[in-house]
């Protein structure tokens, strides 16, 4: 239900802690090709850290749940979400195990590919999340994503229903097989473009392609789907099957890894908080909008202020 006015919003985020290698290049290369690139950062991400930080930096207060290795990675992971403001008593430390670490090439243009070596994130099991069950049954929201294993994820939106949590699914990546059919009853699904079609088979290039996707998997169960548009927006189908576009501000776009991010935890914060459904759109296509206006996942990713007056000035 949502939190209300003397009790800051819990957002819990079940889901992957990696570590970014990032190489910026002039472009991005073709299969069989090598390219140099101008300089590689090390930066915090992974879907569910970045989700946890966005959230936390929006101003809720953010749980997360997940694994890392017992490698150096494991320690500044930890300590970076910690210093984020996030609650990290249920990120385990996975022994003889790698961290998450995740492989990206961002271009000139903000363009991204991204390699993801799963390490601690591929351990998450049922039996992590269902020792946080009271965790899950503190929250406002739960956030998921699809870098853990698919049991885990079942596990965290059965507990969700069972104690009346809102849920939210961001389905990144989408796999090439179907996804168990309990997935689709999140009470909030966030594909982006490229994983509506694959979940769909329909090509999503613009928002009335959007709507038929969004349709489809409307119909196999879920409240809300939300599918992110990149520059031109997002749209929404509730569940009465009204469809909304939301058009995103014109910005000088400099990196788009975890815009997606942001605007899914604003969304999800905004749903907590008793927002409209529009209205919390609008709020994670700010939030995503301006993430993208910076470099790396993390240190990119706004805070609530910062969308605040974003919106004023832009939307």
């Amino acid at each position: 239900m949502p939190a209300t006015e003397n009790r800051q919003t819990h957002i819990v985020v079940i889901g992957s802690i990696n570590m970014d290698l990032v190489a910026r290049v002039d472009r991005l290369p073709r299969a069989g090709e090598t390219v140099h690139g101008l300089d590689l950062l090390q930066v915090p991400g992974g879907k569910g850290a970045n989700q946890a930080v966005a959230a936390a930096r929006l101003g809720a207060r953010s749980t997360m749940i997940g694994r890392v290795g017992d490698d150096g990675f494991g320690q500044e992971l930890k300590k970076s979400l910690r210093s984020a403001g996030v609650g990290i008593d249920h990120v385990s430390v996975t022994e003889r195990c790698s961290s998450g670490v995740a492989l990206i090439g961002v271009d000139q243009s903000g363009q991204n590919t991204i390699t993801i070596v799963a390490g601690a994130n591929g351990r998450m099991t049922p039996a992590d999340v269902s020792r946080v069950d009271s965790v899950i049954a503190s929250a406002d929201a739960i956030m998921l994503q699809l870098e853990i294993p698919i049991p885990a994820v079942e596990w965290a939106l059965a507990a969700a229903r069972r104690h009346g949590v809102l849920s939210v699914l961001d389905t990144a990546p989408a796999p090439q097989a179907e996804l168990p059919p309990t997935l689709f009853e999140a009470d909030i699904i966030s594909p982006n473009q490229t994983e509506a079609e694959q979940l769909t088979g329909i090509e999503v290039r613009n928002p009335d392609d959007a709507i038929r996707a969004a349709q489809v998997l409307r119909r196999r169960g879920a409240r809300y789907v939300i599918i992110k548009l990149g520059e031109q927006g997002a749209l929404s189908v509730d569940q009465d099957s009204r469809a909304t576009h939301v058009a995103a501000a014109s910005v000088q776009v400099v990196d788009t890894t975890a815009a997606g991010d942001a605007f899914t935890a604003a969304v999800a914060l905004g749903f907590a908080e008793g927002l409209s459904p529009v209205e919390s759109v609008r709020f994670g296509c700010a939030a995503g909008t301006l993430a993208a206006t910076g470099l790396g996942a993390q240190q990119s990713l706004p805070t609530r202020a910062e969308v605040e007056q974003f919106r004023a000035a832009h939307m």
